[in-house]
This record gives C-alpha cells, structure tokens and sequence, in this order.
C-alpha cells in the first residue's frame, strides 16, 4: 500500500500538464513526455498541484482495492519523474577503468575500445544525450528517466566491471566488491 501518494505532486511555473482520457501529456522548458495510465487511477489537476487517487468508481470488487492503491504510488512515482524530467532533467555518470579501454563520440555514435578484437559501436537514441568529456567518462543525459537509465545500462553492458581486476565501465560512485585471486 502506498503511502507516498497521500501527497501532491507539485507543478512548477512553466510547466504545462493536459490530461485526455488516459494519456497524461507533461510540457515544460526542456520537452514534453506523455504517459498512458491504466484505469486503477484517477488524477486530479489543481491549481499548483496534481493529486493521484485510487480509481474507487473501476473498482469490480473489495479485493481490487489493494491493487488500485499499489498503483497509485506507481504512477504518483512516473508523473513526478516526468514532472522533474521536463524541469531538471537526468543524468547518468559512467566512468571507464582498464589500460587502453575508452570512448569517443564520432558523430551519432558512440564507439568504445573495450578489449574486445573490434571496437564497439552503439548508435545513440534521438532523446537521449550522450558526452564523452574524457575518454574514460560518459555522460548520459535526458528529460525521461527510464530512458536514460537504460541507454546507460546498455552501455554499462558491453563490459561490466571484472570482479578480480575492476576493469570496465561501472557508474560514477559505484562500489565493486573486489575477489582476491589465485595464490601461488
């Protein structure tokens, strides 16, 4: 059950929020994002505030109930991060570890000598910004938060961190539990 619902979500100047059947449409200075929402809920628009409720009018029996506030706080959840995501945007920090691992933009694509016998190539999406301001660091940048993550994770994927050496791409900040080795 979902508690952080009880709250509203607040709407900063400059932000625009339009709601059309199920499609909740956000608009601010940095884009626009639009969500399709399920009928487990209901969403309010005040003045500088939207309230997300449990949707009691859908509700077929008792039980559903329970499902109708776990959403609730799910999409209290993504109309906030799309709230923060037109104002403020995301962003992701990786950072490279190994001898002779790095990154380099060249024009659409990010390309990466990673060990491997040919350097990786990843084409980047359209909403998404990617910088490389060092050869070991990159940068991931953009107004959905889902997307940013996951263009982030695709990279991270191409070399996880090695447990053994800590070479490869891991976020900035993040802790790789080292194994020790072989003894002799």
């Amino acid at each position: 059950m979902s508690r952080i619902a009880n709250k509203p979500i607040t709407i900063p100047n400059g932000v625009e929020v339009k709601i059309e059947g199920n499609v909740i449409t956000v608009k601010g200075p940095k884009g626009e994002l639009s969500l399709e929402f399920l009928p487990y809920v209901t969403v309010e628009i005040g003045e500088n505030e939207m309230n997300v409720k449990p949707n009691v009018a859908a509700m077929k029996r008792r039980s559903d109930l329970k499902k109708m506030k776990m959403f609730t706080g799910t999409y209290w959840r993504l109309i906030n991060n799309m709230v923060i995501g037109v104002t403020q945007g995301f962003k992701k920090e990786l950072e490279i570890v190994g001898i002779g691992y790095r990154a380099q933009l060249q024009g659409n694509k990010l390309v990466m000598n990673l060990g491997y016998a040919h350097p990786v190539e990843m084409d980047i999406p359209k909403d998404v910004k990617v910088e490389v301001p060092s050869p070991n660091k990159i940068i991931v940048s953009g107004i959905d938060k889902q997307r940013v993550g996951q263009v982030a994770a695709n990279i991270r994927n191409w070399r996880k961190p090695n447990i053994y050496s800590g070479k490869g791409i891991r976020y900035v900040g993040e802790v790789v539990r080292m194994k020790e080795g072989k003894k002799a």
